[in-house]
């Protein structure tokens, strides 16, 4: 593999490492291979990979193991101490562990470790640092932290900042690999910036989360063994391209319309239309749903028609594409309502902030709602946006229940 400029750079760098860039420049793959060298060429050591959730710790702990199974296949020990989805262990004594950090990095306490690195180190909560540094007390190691942007604030930002790290700073427009074309189309789609954050890889002001980390822990005191099934269940579903984010499918029991509950949160990589029909189809069969809300625009209208022919489902499915749309139907008084984002996310917001709802304590999902930024434009309007905010999406489409008694769909 032909390596950037400052690829090379990164892997000759010793010391601590802060990288920050814009999206599918290739840092997790240079990162995936210094992690290999190391490992290789030291005895005994430790190294952890970490993220806020673990399929996104994974992406980068696959390609650690991707490189030295290369390199060195001989290296990785097999039997029962082959490679796991959480330890690679080496002939020459070192373990590289991959952990997801949760909300307060109490699942990774008590390691000693002489390499740690960091995936999307912006989106790692605050208060799992005060877990992680402890670890390398006694050894003196190091840390690499690479992550695209979110916001100005938090432990990544200050890093870029501290003395202490060698800092990297690549934008999407210098890697020769991305098409200019695909950028160019992101710029126009994508507010100033956004895309500065995004591609630029720019800490920038006016950013800001929409859920705020305290609120959403409050908020998530379930678990699934305390969940149970009611006769006043509503699905979201937030359909996802084939290669992208996964389908969702966010399930909220509304028997107390002031208690609403989160029953159940699944994710489903690489759906077709088909398959997220079915999914649905027979989730309905057990919970048998109140209503289900999917977004019927784009992709999402193949899973629609197909909920509405059939007999289980039609007069259940309910079109939600965060745009202005009939909601009510009534052949003698047509009636229309604004449903746009940012409604739906104030929505439930404010559930949140009432009280109103409990959700599931699931890292995956707390990473979702944190993930999910918004700004004022020139003209006052509200832009919501995010990277993993596919949960998100599900959810404030099932959060939408609270409004079904002004609901009156029917299919004709």
């Amino acid at each position: 593999m032909k390596l950037d400029n400052w690829q090379e750079q990164v892997l000759t760098t010793k010391g601590n490492i802060c990288l920050r860039s814009g999206r599918q420049v290739g840092k997790s793959t240079i990162i995936s291979q210094k992690a290999g060298e190391y490992a290789l060429r030291h005895q005994k050591a430790s190294i952890m990979v970490i993220s806020a959730v673990e399929r996104q710790a994974s992406l980068l702990f696959e390609k650690i193991l991707a490189y030295i199974y290369l390199i060195s296949k001989q290296s990785i020990k097999t039997g029962r101490d082959k490679p796991t989805k959480h330890k690679i262990q080496l002939k020459n004594g070192s373990v590289i562990h991959c952990l997801p950090t949760g909300e307060s990095g109490y699942g990774i306490r008590g390691f000693t470790i002489n390499l740690l690195i960091a995936d999307e180190a912006a989106f790692i909560p605050e208060a799992v640092w005060q877990a992680v540094t402890p670890m390398m007390a006694t050894t003196g190691g190091d840390t690499i932290l690479l992550s695209t942007p979110f916001g100005r604030e938090g432990y990544f930002a200050r890093c870029f900042k501290d003395p202490k790290y060698t800092k990297f700073h690549i934008s999407s427009e210098k890697c020769p690999r991305i098409d200019k074309d695909f950028l160019a189309h992101e710029k126009q789609t994508m507010t100033k910036l956004q895309y500065q954050q995004e591609y630029m890889g720019e800490f920038v002001d006016n950013l800001m989360q929409l859920f705020p980390d305290e609120l959403i822990i409050k908020c998530q005191t379930l678990s699934r063994s305390s969940t149970s099934i009611t006769d006043s269940c509503f699905l979201g579903v937030d359909i996802a391209r084939m290669g992208g984010d996964e389908t969702t499918f966010e399930i909220i029991d509304r028997t107390n319309r002031d208690k609403l509950r989160q029953v159940e949160s699944i994710t489903k990589p690489d759906n077709r239309i088909t398959d997220t029909a079915r999914d649905i189809i027979d989730l309905n069969k057990k919970y048998d749903f109140r209503k289900i809300y999917v977004d019927d625009g784009g992709l999402g209208v193949g899973v629609f028609d197909i909920l509405v022919e059939n007999p289980d489902t039609k007069r259940k499915v309910v079109g939600i594409n965060n745009a202005k749309r009939s909601l009510e139907y009534d052949p003698e008084k047509p009636r229309t309502k604004k449903l746009l984002k940012e409604d739906l996310y104030n929505n439930l917001l404010t559930l949140m902030e009432q009280g109103k709802i409990r959700l599931l304590d699931d890292p995956e999902i707390f990473q979702s709602l944190k993930s999910v930024q918004y700004e004022y434009q020139d003209k006052g309007q509200m832009r919501i946006f995010g990277r993993y905010t596919h949960i998100a999406e599900g959810l404030i489409r099932a959060a939408f229940c609270t409004k079904d008694k002004s609901l009156n769909i029917y299919i004709y």
